[in-house]
């Protein structure tokens, strides 16, 4: 079965639909790597203002068959640009991540890009790697979701 994906900007009508995705629990073990604003929709509201107001950012709602299933998002000053994205957990498995992605990095010209991923998350670790990133580097961090430091790996595009 094919899906159509689409990215599209971000529309103020999208951001329940990211709250309730980034509020998924298993979603966010997986990722690992949460912030603050995952769990408090006062911090929730006052990130997406702010980086909705950042012309710095590039970010996109991604669409599957016409429905929001999630982001993706380039950020960070010019020699440290780095990805982002999140897809609803309902619609892990399907490809939409690597697409999304690949749509994403296209939009952006300059390189090198970035991603940091916990390093047990091969889901995303692959999506990365399907997108032309390769691993570059290892390290450890403070991942909010499961409350202790974890290995992470770094991810360039070169």
């Amino acid at each position: 079965m094919t899906v159509a994906i689409a990215l599209r900007e971000v529309r103020d009508s999208d951001l329940s639909a990211f709250w309730e995705q980034l509020s998924d629990p298993e979603a966010q073990q997986v990722a690992a790597v949460t912030r603050e604003y995952n769990y408090d929709r006062k911090q929730f509201d006052a990130h997406w203002a702010r980086v909705r107001g950042d012309a710095s950012v590039t970010m996109r709602t991604v669409l599957a068959d016409g429905v929001v299933v999630g982001y993706a998002a380039v950020y960070g000053p010019p020699d440290e640009r780095e990805v982002t994205y999140w897809i609803d957990r309902a619609h892990w498995g399907r490809g939409i991540a690597t697409a999304a992605l690949a749509q994403l990095v296209g939009l952006e010209s300059g390189r090198p890009l970035f991603a940091h991923a916990a390093a047990d998350n091969t889901g995303s670790i692959r999506v990365l790697e399907k997108c032309g990133f390769v691993v570059t580097g290892r390290g450890r961090g403070f991942a909010f979701a499961r409350g202790q430091d974890i290995d992470e790996v770094l991810l360039t595009l070169a």
